[in-house]
This record gives C-alpha cells, structure tokens and sequence, in this order.
C-alpha cells in the first residue's frame, strides 16, 4: 500500500490507484480541477483516510523542520501526514513533500517526472535587516510572497534555501 498525492488520481491508469490510500480532503479538491476524473475516480477501491490530529501535528513538525512548511497546502499536509503516520511510502510529484520525506528518511515514489535528487533545508529571511531564522510550525502558508514580518524590524519575511 502506498499514500497517492493527487497527481497520480489524475494522471496514473486505474489499475494503478486501485488498492491505494488517500485523504478525504484530496476529493474535493479532485472534484474541482477534474470533475470527470472524479466521477472515475469515485468507483475505484481506495482506502479514504480522514487524518487524526497527532499526525498531522507529526507531519506540521517534519515539513517545519525542513522549512517547507510555508509553500504547502492543506491537502499536502494531510497526504503528509497519512504517509508519515502510516510509514507507506508517499506517491507525489510535489518536490516540497519529497523534501520532507527525504529528510526525515522516507520513501517516495514519482507519478511521472524526475524524483527530487537532493534535501534542501529551508530559512526564514527578513528583507530589511537580512537576519535568518529557522521556519517556525506556526508559519504563515502561502504558495508565493511573504511568509511574514520580521520580529526585529518589522519588514517581510521570504522563505530562502538554505546554503
């Protein structure tokens, strides 16, 4: 048994996806960017998982820790989660999720493109006084911009590698 990110209910053949786990919250947002795939998707045997609070508490932890919180939705979180708390193997192409299984020694699979090669640790920097921190658990998400304000100086925090 493998955890499937939604990349592969959309792109991999059905015999692929049958047998496998999900989140409940992956089919909403399967609904919305394929309706038709959803209607397929639906007469499949998945195990449709609802995530208990202890693991995504695990999976906020290890995705802060590698700093990649910030960039992560709340359907990666719980994909996340149910790998990390089930200890299957997480099927994305998300390289942000193969991150945080690399580095807490997880395994993934691809759906389709080249897997991630390396970890990357990810920081906190202020654009006005240039100070670095570690990404706290409580970081504001958002797929791009600012993440939030510097404790020092009041300007915006970015999410940068770091070297």
């Amino acid at each position: 048994m493998r955890v499937l990110d939604t990349a592969a209910l959309l792109h991999w053949p059905v015999e692929q996806i049958t047998g496998n786990i999900c989140s409940q919250s992956q089919q909403a947002e399967l609904e919305r960017v394929s309706p038709q795939r959803w209607m397929l998707i639906q007469s499949i045997d998945i195990e449709w998982r609802d995530v208990p609070p202890a693991w995504l508490s695990l999976a906020s932890e290890a995705a802060a820790v590698s700093g990649d919180l910030p960039r992560l939705s709340d359907v990666d979180i719980d994909v996340l989660a149910l790998a990390l708390g089930m200890q299957c193997p997480l099927v994305t192409d998300d390289y942000r999720l193969q991150n945080v299984m690399k580095s807490v020694d997880q395994v993934t699979h691809t759906v389709g493109a080249a897997g991630a090669k390396q970890v990357w640790k990810w920081e906190l920097k202020c654009t006005g006084c240039r100070a670095t921190s570690e990404v706290p658990k409580n970081v504001n998400r958002s797929r791009g911009g600012d993440v939030g304000d510097c404790d020092r100086c009041g300007s915006p925090l970015k999410l940068k590698r770091r070297k």
